[in-house]
């Protein structure tokens, strides 16, 4: 795609004024990788942002005396510590086995309880599309999560017949108005985080477990922030989180 072509496709969100959000995503740390910079922009600006991380990232680290519930434990403390950093407090850790994830119904049922008690307008998720031009971003947990996220914000959720002990439960039925899509091949918003990237470096750098061999994160984040520019015609310097924003039917559509 011509360059002109693609930055035509991608529009800088001005958006302002949503409420509640939620974020699920495979692992600790894929939310701080993908949209930390946009999540602190949304929290400083009044939103309440919740996270549903779906597995502990158990396999997760290079250092093979620690113990696999060792890690899992400290990967969720890093990500309490993460999310503090960004503004947000409200965590769900699934449980799911890192490395065998699959988007079952039994995760869907579980992710739908999680948007069906936190109630967001907008849900951020990893895209279920593999990305060939960021296959890191396309692991296999990630696909699965991402698959299991959306399934969940249409139809499952908004379905008062699906997954009934949820309303045995008291959990009613809520529609999600949005869907952002990290990692997507096809990113149509792009978030201006020049402002908030500090923040999202300081959310990764408390990922001791995963990150501590980086000799250079703040450049990496940079560079990769930095791609997003040239999409929207911004000037150079200004660091960018992307997105394909989708959004939802209406409550009423099945």
């Amino acid at each position: 795609m011509p360059a002109s072509d693609e930055a035509a496709s991608v529009t800088l969100d001005n958006s302002s004024g949503v409420r509640r959000v939620l974020v699920v995503t495979a692992h600790p740390d894929d939310v701080d990788f993908g949209a930390a910079g946009t999540v602190a922009k949304w929290a400083a600006a009044g939103a309440e942002v919740a996270y549903c991380v779906v597995t502990d990232g158990d396999a997760g680290g290079s250092d093979r005396s620690v113990t696999r519930s060792a890690m899992a434990e400290m990967r969720r403390e890093e990500q309490r510590k993460a999310a503090a950093e960004v503004g947000v407090s409200e965590l769900t850790f699934l449980g799911y086995p890192d490395g065998k994830l699959e988007p079952t119904i039994e995760l869907r049922c579980d992710v739908s309880r999680v948007v069906r008690a936190w109630r967001p307008e907008r849900l951020v998720c990893q895209s279920p599309e593999r990305n060939w031009d960021r296959i890191g971003a396309s692991h296999p947990d990630h696909l699965a999560a991402g698959e299991a996220a959306v399934c969940a914000a249409y139809p499952d959720a908004r379905n008062p017949f699906a997954h009934p002990k949820l309303l045995e439960e008291g959990l009613e039925p809520h529609s999600v108005a949005e869907l952002w899509l990290m990692a997507s091949p096809r990113p149509n918003r792009a978030v201006d985080i020049t402002e908030t990237f500090g923040r999202k470096l300081a959310a990764l750098s408390r990922h001791e477990s995963q990150v501590a061999h980086e000799v250079d994160l703040e450049g990496r984040l940079r560079r990769m922030a930095s791609a997003g520019a040239p999409l929207v015609g911004a000037p150079e310097g200004t660091l960018i989180e992307l997105f394909q924003v989708v959004a939802m039917p209406s409550s009423g559509s099945s």
